[in-house]
């Protein structure tokens, strides 16, 4: 980044902004409201993945993001605002914290959430440390999640009002100091009338369609994604039910995931899910679906934004990014693990996903998921 990225002055009354462009309709829209509110902006797209070194996508329809196609429509958007704009490569950092642990939990029978270690580490750690460097007051996102300052000073993280397009789940890790930097500009808004603004903004990119894959998996195929990146580590084992009676063989573990039912490899009367997986064993357990809720979870690596006032509270929480809120009540620890119980069983509790635990619309913190506590389903990460 070029050190005259801002201008000489001390900026805007509002102060200087750098924006996460993705080159996608969402993020150029924050560019072009901050803007819009007195903001002095500059746009920065981080380069994080080279496609070139992967396959191409299989023509499944799906449209990849981060391609150079992206970072020219950034540079687009950022010309017709008439803001800076730069390119930063974090593609060593990206490989090294994102990649990296999201191969390791595949192959330790889980299933990752790449895209919040991608915000935790990359945009709110590695981007955040940078924009500061370069004068900036702040950090926007395109996400659809809100961020409230109280009269005391302290910073709170919230849904976005848009429930069918909220992140704030992704969200969950990020600290109260960082938070005093972010902005994210569309929370009060629906998509609609983001694409309406879009057009409104005359941006190049108001028609655009939205990615729907991981960065850097453009194909969608993780498992053959994990065994070009590991060497094809052997992971084979037996398929077995609830009394450990082999039903067939499997060719790795990475090729599934908790509640799987598609895709088992295996002939059934009844419909079979996958209820457990042992790194150890390399045994992967099928079931019916009854099988698969439970009345418990443990995480670890907790993140508190609203740390809590007593050792046990009841809250509602996700499980996953498009589950509905359900209640829990919340045992915390000093090692940084909370245990979640359920009023009413869970169905699909999934290790290396993440639990996000709030108080109404307000995100109070989260942790990783690693143990199934009704199955005992103990895998610890890498």
């Amino acid at each position: 980044m070029r050190k005259g990225l801002f201008s000489g002055s001390t900026g805007s009354g509002r102060g200087r902004v750098v924006v996460a462009m993705s080159g996608g309709v969402d993020s150029s829209v924050a560019a072009a409201l901050l803007k819009e509110q007195g903001y002095e902006v500059a746009g920065v797209t981080m380069q994080l993945w080279d496609k070139g070194r992967e396959e191409a996508a299989r023509g499944n329809g799906h449209r990849p993001c981060c391609t150079l196609e992206d970072v020219m429509d950034a540079a687009r958007v950022a010309d017709r605002l008439k803001i800076p704009f730069e390119v930063l490569n974090l593609e060593e950092e990206f490989k090294r914290q994102v990649v990296g642990p999201f191969v390791d939990s595949y192959r330790c029978g889980m299933t990752p959430n790449p895209c919040i270690l991608c915000n935790e580490r990359i945009k709110f750690q590695a981007l955040l440390d940078r924009a500061v460097e370069w004068g900036a007051d702040f950090l926007a996102t395109g996400h659809y999640a809100r961020r409230e300052v109280a009269a005391d000073g302290l910073v709170r993280l919230k849904k976005g009002v848009d429930l069918s397009k909220e992140q704030s789940y992704f969200l969950f890790s990020t600290t109260p100091d960082q938070l005093k930097r972010l902005l994210f500009p569309l929370g009060t808004l629906c998509k609609h009338e983001v694409r309406r603004l879009a057009e409104e903004f005359r941006l190049p990119v108001a028609k655009k369609s939205e990615s729907q894959e991981i960065c850097f998996v453009a194909d969608n195929d993780y498992a053959a994604f994990v065994e070009r990146r590991d060497g094809h580590q052997a992971t084979s084992g037996n398929i077995i039910d609830c009394q450990g009676k082999v039903l067939g063989r499997h060719d790795g573990i990475h090729r599934f995931t908790i509640g799987q039912r598609r895709g088992l490899g295996i002939a059934a009367p009844h419909p079979l899910y996958v209820t457990r997986i042992d790194p150890h064993t390399r045994e992967v357990t099928v079931g019916p679906e009854q099988e698969l809720y439970t009345h418990a979870l443990e995480a670890r690596d907790v993140n508190w934004i609203v740390p809590p006032a007593q050792e046990v509270f009841s809250a509602t929480c996700k499980i996953r990014y498009r589950q509905q809120p359900v209640d829990c009540a919340v045992q915390t620890a000093e090692n940084g693990k909370i245990e979640l119980s359920f009023p009413e069983p869970v169905r699909a509790v999934t290790p290396g996903q993440a639990v996000v635990l709030y108080d109404g619309d307000t995100v109070l913190g989260g942790g990783w998921i690693v143990k199934n506590i009704l199955n005992e389903d103990t895998r610890e990460s890498a």
